[in-house]
């Protein structure tokens, strides 16, 4: 059904709620569908040593024929911590200890014996079987909304996910006021400093939460800015920029904007437009991923 309706990707959560086994799930998506995509977002890097999340990882590339996106993340909902009994360290440790497994995950799926030494992990030679489909791994998934994690996805992701600063670790008004235009923008320049020349290698993807076609767009934007203390303006900018930025460099709003107005509009349109963001990276197809979390 996801494939029929022209969605790209399908990709899951990675808690301990009310949703299925990523995993599984997800290779049960790759296995009813012939060319959708299937992806973590993002895997929890606390909740698997990485040795086993590489052998997962690289298993389901195989299975999938190659179209599997490895997101990977360092862990921010206090709650899965909380009730596993999983220490919930802070978040420059956690961001440490994630770096650390993406390291030796990326070690693993490069083929050979491979050692590791770092502060969190130890690997003694070791080699990753089976070969991943896609050279030299597949396409790996970074995201967050502070400054150090958006920096380490600009310099090993191909994709980022800018994303609401996460470090409270609780869904509230604070933390989805950090979504708004102005962090978006300080965010975007972080990675496009940290990328540097491979700024146009990196994929861009964004998580839409909320999409709404009216014909009052003010009303709109008091109405859910009344959520979590904006007003009105500054929810139209975190929508859609103004028509001067469109015209400068058409920025990741736009692309979202157009992207979701496409697919209610037709769920079978895709959204092909060549949108830059942030004035030079691709933006990914928003028309054609789903998440459900």
């Amino acid at each position: 059904m996801v494939e029929a309706l022209g969605y790209a990707s399908l990709y899951l959560p990675d808690h301990f709620g009310v949703q299925p086994g990523p995993i599984a799930a997800l290779m049960a998506a790759a296995d009813a569908t012939t060319t959708l995509r299937i992806g973590s977002l993002v895997f929890d890097n606390d909740y698997r040593h990485p040795i086993v999340l590489a052998k997962e990882a690289v298993t389901l590339d195989l299975l999938s024929d190659g179209r599997f996106d490895l997101g990977l993340g360092a862990g921010w909902m206090a709650s899965d911590y909380e009730q596993s009994g999983i220490p919930f360290d802070p978040p420059g440790v956690r961001i440490e200890r994630m770096e650390e497994g993406l390291a030796i995950i990326k070690g693993l799926l490069a083929g050979g014996p491979f050692s590791f030494t770092g502060k969190h992990y130890r690997v003694t030679s070791i080699e990753g079987h089976p070969s991943p489909v896609q050279k030299p791994h597949p396409p790996i998934l970074l995201g967050g909304g502070g400054r150090r994690m958006l920096r380490l996805a600009a310099k090993e992701a191909d994709i980022v996910n800018v994303n609401y600063d996460l470090r409270e670790g609780r869904i509230n008004p604070a933390l989805v006021r950090t979504g708004l235009a102005g962090a978006t923008d300080e965010k975007l320049a972080w990675v496009r400093e940290a990328a540097g020349v491979r700024i146009d290698r990196i994929e861009l993807s964004v998580t839409i939460f909320f999409a709404s076609i009216t014909e009052d767009r003010r009303a709109l934007g008091a109405a859910v800015g009344r959520g979590f203390g904006a007003d009105a303006d500054d929810v139209l900018r975190h929508a859609a920029l103004s028509h001067r930025d469109r015209r400068r460099d058409r920025r990741l709003a736009c692309a979202a904007a157009r992207a979701l107005r496409d697919l209610v509009r037709d769920p079978s349109r895709r959204c092909r437009r060549g949108v830059r963001a942030g004035g030079r990276a691709p933006v990914r197809d928003l028309a054609g991923v789903v998440y459900i979390g």
